[in-house]
């Protein structure tokens, strides 16, 4: 089968290169000049973990390959995929621009029955965008080219996003025609050879899917977050109750961690759009508001425990910062707690020593040299104040506590994603803050 995935951002290219690895003959395509010259040359242009290796070996074998022609790769292809950028618009809402533009580049180059497919994430509604989209070109050029629409999105985490793929939980698509539901099913067929776990549903229905799951998961983020501001206030522990009410079958363990906050380029960007997409249509959704309210609060509780350990003074103090990524096994610094904390203290006159084993370039590009970008964690922590933990990177787990400490002026700790046991660094001398926790 032949395909086209438009768009070599996050999506698109983890999308193109595991369906390549199927077996499918894949063109990733991008209007971006730089990205194309960087993938032809046979680099990933995103860090994600084992997807250069399937680059490799699926441009060896002639199945995926790269272009910035959109209307030379739809005309060789039975379905496209459309998965290029929504970003917030200032009101929240999703910005359609480029979807649409997309849209009417498929409109004016097909030229058989193609099945379009919409990745990107995107509001109900915008399949019947779309959709008008190439009529509109195919009346222009007076075609008659029978195409369907197709919802298909994404459930990808960045950081095990090949395995996603390859193994989904489940593969959404909503479809309102029969003749594109079985090309979708057949193309995903080799991912599903253990048990089938496509839901097939109508198109509103798959589009508003991927922001409801996204909603939900931040909300039991911001949820955590505040049962752990009331522990401390009461003198519970936040890691006890996760264990409390993640073995009741009703409510599983999966994101019940407190922590710094969310970030990344899903959650809050998928939040603001569907309590705009709520707003649009006359309802008021509570509890995701909140749920976005209590995450920006959170966002700044590192920033405080720092605060508070000096006393409200950050004047010439050396804060040593592990983890800049929103996430472990990603270079994303969108939305990430750990830039939020940097734009709390700097102002205050703190010096920060950070490091993160992926995200130095990206952080260097946005924040540039007001900080202090060190060779390893260990370099971080040298005359260091304070340590702050940003992110749970795997190497960050187990640190030579020991050296840490010695190279540290005072021995403290800021877990801001309760990966240490306090009794532990206790022993190594050092003052332990978590994020809900009892230090005894």
């Amino acid at each position: 089968m032949k395909i086209t995935v438009i768009g070599t951002g996050y999506v698109g290219l983890v999308t193109g290169t595991c369906f390549a690895e199927s077996g499918a003959t894949v063109i990733c395509v991008d209007n971006d000049p730089e990205k194309i010259r960087i993938l032809q040359n046979g680099s990933s242009t995103i860090y994600e973990p084992g997807l250069q290796t399937m680059i490799d070996r699926n441009v060896a074998k002639q199945r995926l390959s790269f272009s910035m022609s959109i209307e030379e790769s739809v005309r060789q292809s039975e379905i496209v995929f459309i998965a290029v950028g929504t970003p917030p618009g200032e009101d929240g809402s999703a910005d359609l621009s480029h979807v649409l533009k997309v849209a009417g580049e498929i409109g004016k180059a097909i030229c058989h029955y193609t099945v379009v497919v919409n990745k990107s994430t995107v509001p109900v509604g915008t399949a019947e965008k779309v959709r008008a989209v190439i009529t509109g070109e195919l009346r222009l050029r007076n075609a008659g080219v029978k195409f369907d629409m197709a919802s298909n999105p994404e459930f990808l985490k960045e950081g095990s996003a090949v395995q996603d793929f390859l193994r989904p939980d489940r593969v959404v698509i909503g479809v309102d025609s029969e003749e594109a539901g079985e090309k979708i099913r057949i193309l995903y067929k080799p991912f599903m050879l253990n048990h089938e776990r496509i839901l097939f549903m109508d198109i509103a229905s798959a589009e508003l899917t991927k922001y409801a799951a996204n909603a939900m998961l931040a909300s039991r983020i911001s949820f955590m977050n505040e049962i752990a501001a009331l522990c401390e206030l009461l003198g519970a522990d936040i890691n006890q109750i996760r264990k409390g009410i993640g073995t009741d079958s009703r409510i599983g363990n999966k994101f019940l961690y407190a922590g710094a906050g969310y970030g990344g380029s899903c959650f809050p960007k998928d939040v603001k759009a569907l309590i705009k997409t709520a707003t649009d249509v006359g309802y008021d959704p509570n509890i995701i508001r909140a749920t976005e309210k209590t995450n920006n609060i959170q966002k700044h509780i590192l920033a405080e425990k720092v605060r508070k350990h000096f006393k409200g003074n950050l004047h010439g103090k050396t804060v040593a910062l592990w983890g800049l990524a929103f996430k472990p096994n990603t270079d994303d610094i969108r939305e990430a707690p750990a830039l939020v904390f940097i734009s709390d203290i700097l102002p205050e006159g703190a010096v920060i020593r950070a490091y993160d084993p992926a995200a130095m370039d990206e952080t260097r590009r946005q924040v540039g040299n007001k900080i202090f970008y060190a060779a390893d964690q260990y370099e971080a922590v040298k005359d260091a104040d304070i340590l702050v933990l940003a992110t749970e990177w795997p190497e960050f787990r187990l640190p030579d506590f020991s050296r840490t400490g010695s190279l540290m002026r005072e021995k403290v700790i800021v877990d801001g994603r309760n990966i240490y046991e306090p009794e532990n660094l206790a022993g190594y001398g050092f003052r332990y803050y978590g994020i809900g926790r009892i230090v005894k």
